[in-house]
């Protein structure tokens, strides 16, 4: 059988992006989604097993019937290695076109230094290169800092700035594509977990700081330079307060473990995360004083954001889920009594997020398959076998 055709590389894009997205998906499925005849669906699902992009496995007996295929990537098909870079740890996984996660792999931080991090990250991806050859195709990046053009900007908890992240590939020729790790989670949520099938959706991650983005039909709103999204950094907080980002009253300051530090009237944590973590456990009068006022200032923020993007449903991931399951009244006061009136009577659901902890993964995996999955990367594919 010959090759994906010119001509017949958009409808291979589009039965690859449906398997990308809907893993498990069955050849039946594409056809109904995409709207293809049976023969047709047949015919460029074989090309794209010729050419070592999909393979097809026996579907579930599910009774009588005709039976059917589940399509899955192939297993000499292209990958991508996706990284998420933490505050105190990072984390890997290889990526098949399928949206399956291979080959996880967990590290914690030895020195937070710059060079010291980006030198291990490099070293993974020069380790996944040499296991897959040129069958790697992308590597993608989750970062918790303000990114443009695979340049982190800034990444306060990190305390890194103006940092070129081609460092990671230097010395591999693979693409990189690097983002918010917020961002990349809110994808993951729009995808794959609670914002499914959601038009307009807001998600939002408490680790140190509060991130997010604005999704539209699974797609991050990243504004003219990439930068979209850092509501962290809106001034919802107390004006006296400089943040490590430059800018007074930032949100971050209000709703993690610096705030509930700062509520306790104890030095700021070393490690923002685990300060709350210890805090939620504690049952006297000051800590739940403290949560209260963080959940607070969570529930009028979140407010603030439905007033300006009327969301269909907000997900919260990360250390926001136990903040509101440590307050819920607390919480549900301020998130209703931030809403402009009309929203009062069908506030939009505020769901916990599906993809704990490993959102920033996936996502960074979704949107490198987007790539993968479009005519360009097939037809380059198809040329290079």
């Amino acid at each position: 059988m010959t090759p994906v055709r010119r001509g017949q590389w958009q409808t291979a894009a589009d039965v690859l992006s449906q398997v990308a997205r809907q893993p498990g998906i069955t050849r039946a499925a594409v056809a109904r989604t995409l709207r293809l005849s049976t023969g047709s669906a047949t015919e460029v699902t074989a090309r794209l097993r010729d050419v070592q992009l999909l393979t097809e496995a026996p579907a579930p007996s599910q009774g009588r019937g005709r039976p059917t295929t589940v399509l899955q990537a192939h297993p000499e098909g292209p990958v991508v290695l996706a990284l998420d870079l933490r505050q105190s740890s990072w984390r890997s996984a290889v990526v098949a076109l399928d949206g399956s996660l291979q080959d996880p792999q967990y590290h914690r931080h030895r020195s937070r230094r710059a060079q010291v991090v980006l030198k291990n990250l490099r070293h993974a991806v020069e380790q996944t290169r040499e296991r897959y050859g040129d069958r790697l195709q992308l590597v993608s990046l989750a970062v918790p800092g303000t990114v443009r053009d695979n340049h982190l900007m800034q990444a306060p908890t990190l305390e890194w700035v103006e940092l070129d992240l081609g460092q990671v590939t230097a010395n591999v020729d693979v693409p990189l594509l690097a983002g918010n790790d917020a961002t990349l989670s809110g994808v993951a949520e729009a995808r794959t977990g609670a914002a499914a099938g959601a038009g307009t959706a807001v998600h939002l991650i408490i680790e140190v700081g509060i991130g997010g983005t604005l999704l539209i039909d699974g797609v991050p709103a990243q504004g003219a330079s990439g930068a979209g999204g850092e509501y962290g950094h809106m001034p919802f907080g107390d004006r006296a307060r400089t943040c490590p980002c430059g800018a007074r009253g930032c949100w971050d300051l209000e709703i993690d473990g610096r705030a509930l530090a700062h509520h306790l009237k104890q030095p700021r944590p070393d490690d923002p995360v685990a300060f709350t973590e210890e805090v939620l456990r504690r049952t006297d009068r000051a800590a739940r004083s403290a949560v209260a006022k963080v959940v607070t200032a969570l529930g009028y923020g979140i407010a603030g954001l439905v007033n300006a993007h009327d969301p269909d449903v907000v997900t919260i991931g990360g250390l926001a889920i136990p903040l509101r399951a440590a307050a819920p009244e607390t919480f549900a006061d301020a998130y209703l009594g931030g809403l402009m009136a009309f929203h009062r009577g069908a506030p939009p659901p505020v769901l916990a997020a599906t993809h704990q902890p490993d959102g920033p993964l996936r996502g960074a995996a979704a949107l490198a398959l987007d790539q993968l999955t479009s005519e360009p990367a097939i037809a380059a594919w198809v040329a290079q076998r």
